[in-house]
């Protein structure tokens, strides 16, 4: 007997597990762009979606978003509301993201328009990012007065996106009162978060055994404000012995250009102890800074900063792209691999050379 009365019938064939008319419409979503009044006009009302894509827009690499990307810019920047630009630092696991959501809760708890401008670190091979920080931040992501912008670094200096000076920009054109700029915290960062923020933070963990070294001297010259986060629960009393060698660290340091006395605290982004005096200091910096016009020559130097940066940016990109440089750069590269010539010689030949063709 050969046959059975058993059989396999067909199953139901099953779907893909991708929507393909919903990929197909999120494609189309971002790739397409609109016009100069429709991003202008919508960062003026705040309304944070316009915001994002403008943001998207600006740190866009291709060719054909730039001149659009400028406009916007430079549209926006009369519009920009006097804010206060933070700069917040440390080492990575100091708890920077449960900070800001702790501070940034504190703030929109006052009536601020708070907004983050978070860093994640990319890929060195494909530039890429996890941009978790909408997902470490969940309670102030929901929050109406706040936006939160997670940037990938894309391999610039210490963790600060290219594009982040200009998006501050739009973010003070859009209304907001309070601009927090978060770091990826590597170590070249901090000199680069400087030159665009009002206050600088600098977060520290108690007992790290690094307390005094001279690795932390050009950070702490730098900073405005060093809090020991953490300093709950056991950890409570390492963080006050930490907070009193910061506080006597600092006054071994000359006198700041501001005026202003940098001050050493702790504090605790999981209980929200210390947030308030936080908040106190900085509105007396700005006060004091203020008064002797401190902050606002400080902001004229922070634009000639953007000015020579700018220069910078552009210069490269218009070499990168001039075609001569394109097939210069393809026969120097044979002549590298065949060790022909030395790549300090074929710099100065390649430059030599599109100096000639465009000066």
């Amino acid at each position: 007997m050969d046959k059975s009365a058993l059989k396999v019938n067909k199953g139901i064939e099953q779907p893909e597990a991708i929507n393909r008319k919903f990929v197909d419409k999120v494609k189309g979503y971002k790739s397409k762009t609109h016009d100069l009044d429709y991003y202008v006009n919508g960062i003026i009302k705040g309304e944070r979606r316009i915001l994002a894509q403008a943001i998207t827009l600006v740190e866009s690499t291709k060719k054909e978003h730039r001149k659009l990307a400028e406009d916007i810019l430079e549209f926006c920047l009369p519009k920009a509301k006097e804010s206060i630009r933070i700069g917040i630092t440390g080492v990575p696991g100091v708890g920077k993201s449960t900070f800001i959501e702790a501070f940034g809760k504190f703030l929109t708890s006052k009536g601020y328009k708070v907004a983050v401008l978070a860093i994640d670190p990319s890929s060195n091979k494909n530039k890429g990012s996890i941009l978790g920080d909408k997902t470490r931040m969940e309670e102030l992501s929901a929050d109406k007065n706040a936006f939160i912008r997670p940037s990938p670094s894309s391999g610039s200096l210490g963790g600060v996106a290219q594009k982040t000076r200009e998006s501050i920009s739009l973010c003070e054109a859009a209304g907001f009162d309070i601009i927090l700029v978060e770091t990826v915290g590597v170590g070249q960062s901090e000199i680069a978060v400087h030159s665009m923020v009002d206050f600088f933070l600098l977060l520290m963990l108690a007992g790290a055994g690094d307390e005094l070294q001279g690795i932390k001297r050009g950070i702490i010259e730098m900073s405005d404000a060093i809090l020991i986060n953490k300093a709950d629960g056991d950890n409570l009393q390492k963080a006050e012995m930490s907070k009193v060698q910061y506080a006597n660290a600092l006054h071994l340091f000359p006198a700041t250009d501001s005026g202003w006395t940098p001050v050493a605290d702790i504090c605790s982004a999981y209980t929200g102890m210390g947030i308030d005096r936080l908040w106190g200091y900085i509105k007396e910096y700005e006060r004091i800074t203020k008064e002797n016009s401190y902050f606002y020559s400080n902001r004229k130097q922070q634009e000639l900063f953007r000015l020579h940066e700018q220069i910078d940016r552009k210069l490269k990109q218009y070499f990168y792209e001039n075609n001569d440089v394109k097939n210069l750069l393809a026969i120097a590269k044979d002549q590298i691999l065949t060790n022909k010539k030395s790549a300090y010689k074929l710099a100065d030949e390649i430059i030599q050379k599109w100096k000639n063709k465009t000066l």
